[in-house]
């Protein structure tokens, strides 16, 4: 069993930056890719970054050049700084987690973490 808990968000204005935190217990061994999702009221869920075999990262297009996803092993923890943020990015971000690597479905997931973006 796994569980995520995300952590890190809050209100910022328009260009500021956040750092969020999601870290990994139960059987950590299991997890080949991470990830980070948000949900907007009124749109679609978007994969907004992954980590791929704990390597090779994947942006959404909306947010390519502004966040970094990254781990450390040492402390169960996978980041994502998300830098000049928007209006735009205000959603609600989940950390996610699948047992096996590209086209399987994400088995875990965190409780989530609100970020608001004032204009």
């Amino acid at each position: 069993q796994v569980q995520l808990v995300e952590s890190g968000g809050g209100l910022v204005q328009t260009g500021g930056s956040l750092r969020l935190s999601c870290v990994v217990s139960g059987s950590i061994y299991t997890i080949n890719d991470m990830g980070w999702y948000r949900q907007a009221p009124g749109k679609p869920r978007e994969l907004v970054a992954a980590l791929i075999r704990g390597g090779v990262t994947r942006y959404a297009d909306s947010v390519k050049g502004r966040f970094t996803i990254s781990r450390d092993n040492a402390k169960n923890t996978v980041y994502l700084e998300m830098n000049n943020l928007k209006p735009e990015d205000t959603a609600v971000y989940y950390c996610t987690a699948r047992s096996r690597g590209p086209g399987s479905a994400w088995d875990y997931w965190g409780q989530g973490t609100q970020v608001t973006v004032s204009s």
